[in-house]
């Protein structure tokens, strides 16, 4: 191998394939490709080999001497006594004490876990356990249809991997199953911000929070998981995201591939663009939507390309305002439920039926990223965005939320409770998002980064 393409393998480790911003807009590279490739492969089959999974998440930071750590481990050993199969990210934290208790009372005790910048190492009470290059292969397979999600307190990972879960619940590309969240005085004040914010807004349904667990002990998780109506899970419908592969890599695998070529030649020679987020249920007179169609404008006016997710709200005013100024206007759309709707201001679209390639698409390199208010959704690509800055596979560009009104109820919890209480996240990543109420502001802090 030229010793070019050895040091170019090598600068692009240090960060995730799409997330690193380079000056051609080269997406195409076919060892990514390959590497992606060999990482579904043996992800599905790793996780193939495993039957009723009970996946568990939450900080890698919270020590053995909190609350949460024991009642954790003691989940583990609930499951394990269950005859259940106990998987985490492999990390320290509940990830080792949701092990540890699975560990030590026999049962299966799976890890997924994740190469970073900064060592995260396997704990020592995983008994079969598999590594990711890529956060969105591994997410794929944590985030794998299981018979229930238990989720502990934890920082901007475990945000993103929740509403990544409820998320494709509500677009029914996953099956329905429990949904715990251990430790009401963690989780109480995100449930007051969706329920006055996203719900009271229509953004999304009262019903998708009503189906979601509160509990406090290991015990109620339990009997939770055990009192939910199997059959039912096990006769399920497959659905687009359900990764439960039995002995043999299923076909989906080369469709998965498919998607991630197509969507790599759709960003190829894109640089100077800004990807606008938010909600589809918008209409015209409303005033984020007015919002938006502004800063649709003001971004082509300054020849960012406006990258969307396709759709209707946010995506279409954004479009819209775009297109109209004569700027270049994309969209990014996906299939749900059989149906697509791409709205009729994207000059170049494409459209993904897998939610996790389409994601990985639309939060590819941009020289900025506005966050209009929003459903499940926008939460998970939110989190998602903030997750991979934290964790250095992105780097750090401009995330900018539109609205205190809407965002500063989420920003009181993340202050609070992850940095303040519990420390989940550091004080400089409470800093990697910035709240404006105004487009024009959105758009000056976009151009003084483009210009650092």
């Amino acid at each position: 191998m030229k010793k070019e393409t050895i040091d170019k393998i090598q600068r692009d480790s240090k960060e995730d394939f799409s997330y690193s911003i380079n000056e051609t807009g080269e997406y195409r590279e076919s060892w990514r490709i390959f590497r992606i490739m060999a990482e579904f492969v043996e992800g599905y089959q790793f996780i193939s080999q495993f039957e009723k999974e009970v996946t568990v998440m939450g900080s890698a930071r919270l020590a053995e001497d909190t609350k949460y750590y024991n009642i954790a481990r003691n989940l583990g050993k609930l499951l394990a006594e269950n005859d259940l199969t106990t998987i985490t990210g492999g990390g320290p934290g509940i990830m080792e004490a949701a092990n540890r208790g699975a560990f030590e009372a026999g049962g299966q005790s799976v890890g997924l876990n994740i190469q970073l910048p900064f060592e995260q190492r396997v704990n020592p009470y995983v008994k079969k356990s598999t590594a990711f290059y890529y956060f969105f292969t591994r997410k794929v397979m944590l985030t794998a249809p299981a018979d229930a999600f238990v989720f502990f307190p934890g920082g901007f990972g475990t945000m993103d991997e929740f509403f990544e879960v409820v998320d494709m619940i509500e677009l029914r590309k996953m099956a329905k199953v429990p949904i715990i969240l251990i430790d009401k005085e963690f989780w109480q004040p995100l449930f007051d911000f969706l329920h006055q914010g996203p719900v009271a807004s229509g953004f999304f349904s009262e019903d998708d929070i009503s189906e979601w667990h509160l509990v406090d002990t290991a015990e109620e998780a339990m009997k939770i998981i055990n009192s939910s109506d199997q059959e039912k899970n096990e006769s399920k419908h497959p659905t687009d995201m359900d990764y439960q592969l039995k002995k043999q890599l299923d076909w989906k695998i080369f469709r998965i591939m498919a998607e991630l070529v197509e969507g790599f030649e759709f960003l190829t020679g894109l640089v100077e663009d800004v990807t606008v987020l938010g909600t589809k249920s918008l209409k015209p007179n409303d005033p984020y939507y007015d919002a938006s169609y502004r800063l649709g404008k003001l971004l082509a006016n300054d020849n960012f390309t406006v990258v969307t997710g396709g759709s209707s709200g946010v995506a279409e005013a954004a479009n819209k305002g775009a297109l109209e100024v004569g700027g270049k206007s994309l969209g990014i759309a996906m299939t749900v439920g059989g149906k697509t709707r791409v709205n009729p201001y994207v000059s170049k679209s494409i459209v993904f039926q897998f939610p996790f390639v389409r994601k990985v698409i639309i939060t590819a390199p941009s020289k900025g990223f506005v966050v209009f208010p929003g459903g499940l959704g926008t939460m998970h690509q939110l989190f998602e965005i903030l997750t991979l800055i934290q964790t250095k596979k992105m780097q750090k560009i401009p995330v900018i939320l539109y609205s205190h009104k809407f965002w500063q109820p989420l920003q009181e919890f993340i202050k609070k409770k992850l940095v303040h209480d519990l420390k989940t996240i550091g004080d400089e990543d409470d800093e990697l998002f910035q709240i404006v109420d105004d487009v024009e502001t959105a758009v000056d802090l976009i151009n003084k980064s483009r210009k650092a």
